[in-house]
């Protein structure tokens, strides 16, 4: 029977760049889509999907990521003086309860593989979810959810993947698909961004997983790839020749918020999506009267 899993890991160390200056001195996973940073799409998805612990992988100037996980008494003295109960409920049920937290520091920018090494003595001899939170996703239940259930059946390592056009194969890290059905096939393979004529499945890996701890002895091993970084999909690749690898096409939609595009469009996407906000937003749009620019 394979072990629980009760451990996810979030890497939130990267400088994000791609959205200077906004991010010079906030960290990128706090941009809020509508009303809720990254980190918290991302951390609600977890704690669905029956997470128990929460460990960040953070760097220089994260600290507010902490903060937003913790209590903020004075505000929370502040909302229930004013009779904001229905806002101070929803602070206390975003946050993890106590001692379910955990921060470690990057302190190299070498990647998403050396990211995930850096929590190897937190996670320990047990299997753990992978949670990019750049990407967030529209789906009910949650993908790591779906993924769960796949895991609960075949055990092993996990990958949620979604369909891209094949024009666009050539941007995504791709995986080979083998037998099985949707909610659960077997993985042989992964390409990086190949293009659109060796592009084994238009299959892209959409930045969650659940994985063995084995994969730390190999990242520890691991040399430099791309970039000069340590690449986690080189590490899978190796641990793929020794256990299974099951890919999850789950139901949803994944918005890249690590793009503006992408992140531009989730705002649209979510704000649409909240009944609070849709009819509102739904009479602004209209008054925009965009017109030749659609």
């Amino acid at each position: 029977m394979s072990k629980r899993v009760r451990t996810a890991v979030f890497p939130v160390a990267g400088l994000g760049t791609r959205f200077l200056p906004a991010t010079k001195s906030m960290p990128k996973e706090m941009l809020t889509v509508v009303d809720r940073p990254l980190i918290q799409y991302a951390v609600d998805e977890a704690r669905e999907a029956g997470i128990e612990h929460f460990v960040f992988v953070t760097g220089r100037n994260k600290g507010v990521i902490e903060d937003h996980f913790d209590r903020q008494f004075e505000l929370e003295a502040t909302l229930e003086a004013r009779g904001k109960l229905e806002a101070l409920e929803q602070l206390q049920q975003d946050l993890p309860s106590a001692g379910r937290t955990s921060f470690t520091r990057q302190q190299e920018p070498l990647g998403l593989g050396h990211a995930v090494w850096c929590a190897r003595d937190i996670v320990g001899d047990q299997p753990f979810a992978l949670l990019l939170p750049d990407m967030i996703f529209q789906a009910n239940p949650g993908v790591l959810k779906q993924m769960m259930d796949a895991y609960e059946e075949r055990g092993g390592n996990i990958i949620g993947v979604e369909e891209c056009a094949w024009e666009d194969v050539s941007s995504y890290g791709l995986v080979v698909r083998g037998d099985g059905p949707d909610q659960g096939f077997a993985i042989s393979g992964m390409v990086e961004k190949p293009k659109r004529e060796d592009a084994p499945s238009n299959l892209f890996i959409s930045g969650r997983y659940i994985l063995q701890p084995e994969i730390f002895a190999l990242l520890a091993e691991q040399t430099r790839g791309a970039g000069g970084e340590i690449q986690l999909t080189d590490a899978m690749q190796t641990l793929m020749g020794r256990q299974r690898f099951t890919g999850v096409k789950y139901e949803g939609k994944v918005y890249d918020c690590g793009s503006k595009l992408g992140f531009l469009t989730a705002n649209v996407v979510f704000a649409l999506d909240r009944p609070d906000i849709r009819p509102g937003f739904v009479e602004e749009l209209r008054k925009l009267d965009l017109g030749d620019q659609l």
